[in-house]
């Protein structure tokens, strides 16, 4: 059992203990015990060989017996007999907004609640009003939060459903007869989050496919079955539409299959307002019409016939791409082989789960020029936040590093800076000097009213040492709504003070949305496609950041980090001054 397994074990029992009402010293020692082996660099089966595991700072002779056990044994009685004592259902509930665990204890203890439905019902009958410590407002609150999470659940993130996706696909293009398949709906336009997937499919032996289709490993269940369609559940849960059609009516059943709804809609307008019908079966062309019945084979050909650029999927949302297209003024989206480096990367240091060397091993596969490292500041103390002792340390071992030409990547001293209530930053200003950049982020106090959030967030973005603003509206897709602020106010802020908008590429946040970047863009807001990345496997994240740039009309010029090391470094030293 390595590090990682071994400290994600520890959390857990920290939430069981508190789930168990246990002593909270108790609990934050299994708490602190997990950051510092998750910190270590030596081996740990090397320290527990050589009696040196207690002398790790957080590691205690009781706790440091039972990691011992779990990397010799693999298994900790312990655990095992506080998972059998605590209903696992009660970890599902700790996902709702408002219920910590002491709070899941006494739901547990009084009422006997144990899973979402029981939780629903006890709100029906008014039960948890009548609990100390509620009160009508809480449960008014639960029952939003259970249903907006019944809502969300029939939904993926974009991330994990192409992870489903993928596979199915290239498994449909080995079947036999099959000519052409392709991923279309919201999968294919890079939405954040996507209800069910689609695939088209291209086969003159359209039974002999479908039969494969169904006979398929990944189907649950078969929903509906015909000629040319069939919808079935996956085992992941996710419902998938497979759609069969000829090789000629393939461009046009791709172009409406991946929608959105309402570009459809506009593309089949225009086409009547050129005295054609267009639908996902082809063009008929009407009286007197511009439009001439042709074999067509490509999405750009129906785009060209209709006189329109070729409209990106990404862009397909009816947001002005139809009349930007006509009139050639679509832009040059941004693509990930624009990227120049990444910022916004956690290491052991905080609560990243691999060493800073481990962390520009990877970063070389990706051929970047640069790495911003920044760990947590030290009020973000559930993420092992750095205080100004450790900050200053690891700031002089990345300039080490640089001047060891160890890498062909170039670090940048950085920190993730919590921006505290009233708008304070976690660090005063003669440490925030000393760093290379500074990203400010809310992690808590997310409940304080529009017009405090936004004088909070614009405080922090008129500090001169803060360069960029981390996931501004703190949301967490299909878990935890955003917070409210004034997002207009904050974006001229932004673009008053230099300061750069992250889009947070975590599949999760993808934060700032689309669907404001592209007005942001123009009133010249910068932004910053920083993976957030807690792992070595996380900087691949800047795939999802890189579909919503592309949705926001992004391009490579608005992009910070497709700048060179060169223009980084010159912009970097102006905004210190």
């Amino acid at each position: 059992m390595d590090k990682h397994e071994v400290a994600a074990i520890l959390d857990e029992i920290g939430v069981l203990l508190t789930l168990q009402g246990e002593n909270p010293f108790k609990i934050r020692a299994y708490h602190n015990a997990a950051r510092a082996i998750e910190a270590l660099e030596e081996d740990l089966s090397t320290l527990i060989r050589e009696e040196r595991l207690t002398d790790v700072p957080g590691i205690g002779e009781r706790i440091g017996e039972k990691v011992k056990t779990l990397v010799l044994k693999g298994k900790l009685p312990y655990y095992e007999k506080l998972k059998k004592e605590i209903p696992p259902t009660l970890l599902e509930l700790l996902k709702l907004p408002g219920l910590g665990g002491k709070k899941v204890q006494i739901l547990y203890k009084k009422l006997k609640i144990r899973t979402t439905k029981e939780l629903l019902n006890a709100c029906k009958q008014g039960k948890i009003a009548r609990l100390a410590g509620f009160g009508k407002k809480t449960q008014e609150s639960l029952l939003q939060e259970i249903a907006r999470m019944k809502n969300l659940g029939k939904r993926l993130l974009w991330w994990n459903a192409e992870e489903i996706a993928l596979p199915i696909l290239e498994a449909i293009r080995t079947f036999p007869h099959v000519q052409r398949a392709e991923i279309a709906g919201s999968l294919r336009r890079g939405l954040e989050t996507v209800g069910d997937l689609d695939f088209l499919i291209a086969t003159n032996h359209p039974a002999e496919v479908m039969l494969q289709c169904t006979k398929a490993p990944w189907v649950s269940k078969i929903l509906a079955s015909g000629e040319s369609k069939l919808s079935i559940r996956l085992k992941q849960g996710l419902q998938a539409d497979f759609r069969i059609v000829s090789e000629s009516q393939f461009a046009f059943a791709w172009l409406y299959f991946t929608g959105s709804k309402e570009h459809n809609i506009k593309m089949r307008t225009r086409a009547r307002q050129m005295g054609g019908s267009l639908s996902e079966y082809g063009f008929e062309p009407l009286q007197k019409s511009s439009i001439r019945k042709k074999l067509l084979r490509s999405e750009e050909e129906i785009f060209h016939v209709l006189q329109l650029d070729y409209i990106p999927p990404e862009l397909r949302e009816a947001t002005g791409e139809i009349e930007a297209a006509e009139k050639h003024h679509l832009p040059h989206l941004i693509e990930e082989k624009d990227l120049r480096g990444v910022f916004h990367c956690h290491t052991t240091e905080s609560d990243g789960h691999n060493t800073l060397e481990e962390m520009v091993a990877a970063a070389n596969a990706f051929g970047w020029e640069y790495m911003g490292i920044a760990d947590h500041s030290q009020s973000s103390f559930q993420a092992n936040g750095m205080n100004e002792q450790r900050l200053l340390a690891q700031m002089e071992r990345i300039r080490s590093w640089n001047r060891s030409k160890k890498s062909s990547i170039f670090l940048f001293a950085g920190l993730e800076c919590d921006i505290l209530t009233q708008g304070k930053l976690d660090f005063p200003n003669s440490i925030l000097k000393k760093l290379d950049f500074v990203i400010a982020s809310v992690h808590r106090s997310f409940h304080i009213g529009e017009k405090n959030m936004t004088h909070r967030i614009i405080k922090a973005i008129e500090n001169p040492y803060v360069t960029m603003l981390g996931h501004v509206t703190g949301r967490l897709l299909l878990r935890r709504d955003a917070y409210a602020v004034n997002l207009p106010k904050i974006i001229d802020a932004c673009i008053a003070n230099d300061t750069i908008m992250e889009l947070n590429a975590h599949p999760m946040r993808l934060d700032m949305d689309w669907r404001l970047w592209h007005h942001a863009k123009e009133k010249g807001l910068k932004c910053s496609i920083n993976p957030d990345a807690h792992n070595t496997y996380d900087l691949a994240y800047v795939r999802a950041g890189i579909n919503i740039a592309r949705k926001g009309w992004l391009e490579k010029s608005d992009v910070f980090n497709a700048l060179s090391l060169a223009e980084v470094q010159a912009f970097l030293r102006k905004k210190k001054g």
